[in-house]
């Protein structure tokens, strides 16, 4: 793989793993267009893409972990206390987690090769990527009735059940979680919060049985690409966050919902004209 073709798809992953916009999304469409242009997006052989995308996970997985590290503080210490007879808000939050993961876990299991073949194409990208921007605009006119505190438990299974959307190309894990955080009532900030949280067990999870498969493979080394893809998508990650959040602590999701929208009616045009 060129140097160029990885920085872009370093950039990519990390710019967009957060963000309400798809990462899966732009990666395969970068992989589709790139390949067109000329970008050599593919790497040497099956070991070294596996190399690659475990190092995307890790840059990204550290630049989110190091975001909510207080959240996670509050998670940790919160259970532990729960465990001892003192529940509170960590203890809350640390289950409203694991019952928001358990739905996507079920269903990217059963559904593993349906979604890694048959859904990996312009056409679905381009529907998901306009539908599920119009869902996240409708849900984004809803007003802030709740804090992560007063999240609940059934609305946290809400959230997990959307979330198992986001095993379609395009339909993006951050946005669905946003867009049913909004829909039941928290705010922007606390509805990404949350959807940051909840990246953590699913990108650890990806990450694992990726480098599992890489230990399969026989193929271990880790080699400079490896290294400049984990830093470029940790600081690139690490700054998306950044900005989105201190974005929608004073304005709406208006700007992805129209990115979005242009994206998807662009895919369109390529997909059926």
């Amino acid at each position: 793989m060129s140097l160029a073709a990885l920085v872009l798809l370093a950039l990519v992953q990390g710019i967009t793993e957060f963000l309400p916009i798809s990462s899966s999304g732009h990666l395969i469409l970068m992989r589709v267009f790139g390949a067109e242009a000329g970008l050599d997006t593919v790497g040497a052989s099956a070991g070294a893409d596996l190399v690659l995308d475990v190092a995307l996970h890790v840059g990204t997985l550290a630049a989110v972990v190091l975001y909510v590290r207080r959240d996670l503080w509050v998670i940790a210490s919160g259970f532990l206390q729960g465990l001892a007879g003192r529940r509170g808000e960590g203890w809350d939050l640390a289950w409203q987690l694991v019952l928001a993961t358990i739905p996507v876990v079920i269903v990217g299991f059963l559904a593993k090769d349906l979604i890694t073949d048959a859904l990996r194409n312009v056409e679905v990208i381009a529907w998901t990527t306009l539908v599920f921007g119009l869902a996240l605009w409708l849900a984004d006119r809803a007003s802030d009735r709740l804090s992560l505190p007063s999240l609940g438990y059934g609305r946290a299974v809400l959230i997990g059940v959307a979330q198992v959307l986001a095993l379609i190309p395009g339909v993006s894990r951050s946005g669905i979680c946003m867009t049913m955080g909004r829909a039941v009532g928290l705010s922007r900030v606390d509805a990404a919060r949350f959807a940051l949280l909840l990246s953590i067990p699913t990108i650890a999870g990806a990450g694992t049985l990726l480098g599992l498969d890489l230990y399969e493979s026989d193929n271990v080394q880790l080699e400079t690409d490896a290294f400049i893809g984990a830093g470029l998508a940790f600081a690139s990650a690490w700054l998306a966050i950044l900005l989105m959040m201190h974005w929608l602590a004073r304005a709406s999701f208006l700007p992805f919902v129209l990115y979005r929208i242009g994206l998807g009616l662009v895919l369109l045009a390529i997909a059926y004209i």
